[in-house]
């Protein structure tokens, strides 16, 4: 009798732990669908994400930034300017060449540097072994002051976001920095521009050479030689 009711009893065992093992089992199964279906619904998520930002392109991205600013008046030089020039050239570059402000030329037709300097930018560019499509040219300021006076620290300051907004979308792997007034304001210093030249500083991540405006050059033609040592040095990193 006892051994019987042993028996039982063992079975009994046996039967309760099957029992727990199968329920373990239908848990665990619950759990992983469970992951697999949140898993899924992140991919989902981050992809949908992925493609709404990434199927805008630099240039469609550009024109958007340009068109928010098409009406802007920040600054008194919204008033008095006749175009505004936001900047022109590659939305891929590797290279992106920024001046202070625009020029009578430039205001004229919406476009940087086409005047007399805009010219020797045009040789530099073209000496560098690119064409002017190649790289992206554009100001600190977007619109000209009068008399091409030199930029106020309330107009850099009210135009720089733009400027800022224009490198994040290109993203280069170079800055050159034509004059004074670009070189102090990407690098937040007053650091003379003759200091400053003939050596890589960096901004944002992004290196940025410093160098003679073309405009200067007109004025100073043997500060050329200095401008194509610093324009060599950006040609062995690109």
């Amino acid at each position: 009798m006892d051994e019987i009711n042993s028996e039982v009893t063992v079975n009994e065992l046996r039967a309760e732990l099957i029992d727990t093992v199968k329920a373990l089992r239908v848990q665990v199964v619950n759990q992983n669908s469970l992951s697999v279906g949140i898993d899924l619904r992140r991919k989902q998520q981050q992809t949908i994400k992925k493609e709404k930002t990434g199927s805008i392109s630099k240039e469609e991205q550009l024109k958007i930034a340009c068109q928010e600013m098409s009406s802007c008046q920040l600054c008194p030089l919204g008033k008095t300017r006749k175009n505004l020039v936001f900047g022109t050239g590659n939305p891929e570059a590797k290279i992106v060449f920024v001046g202070e402000a625009p020029g009578a030329d430039e205001d004229e037709q919406g476009l940087p540097f086409v005047g007399r300097a805009g010219q020797l930018l045009t040789d530099i560019i073209k000496a560098m072994g690119y064409q002017r499509k190649d790289v992206y040219i554009c100001n600190i300021l977007k619109c000209r002051p009068p008399g091409n006076r030199n930029p106020q620290p309330d107009e850099i300051s009210m135009c720089e976001p733009f400027l800022k907004k224009q490198l994040q979308i290109i993203s280069p792997e170079i800055i050159c920095a034509l004059g004074s007034f670009a070189a102090k304001t990407l690098l937040n210093t007053e650091i003379p521009i003759s200091a400053l030249r003939g050596r890589f500083h960096s901004y944002e991540g992004i290196k940025l050479m410093p160098t003679y405006h073309p405009a200067y050059l007109l004025r100073n033609p043997s500060a050329k030689k200095q401008v194509w040592e610093d324009v060599q040095m950006i040609m062995k990193e690109v």
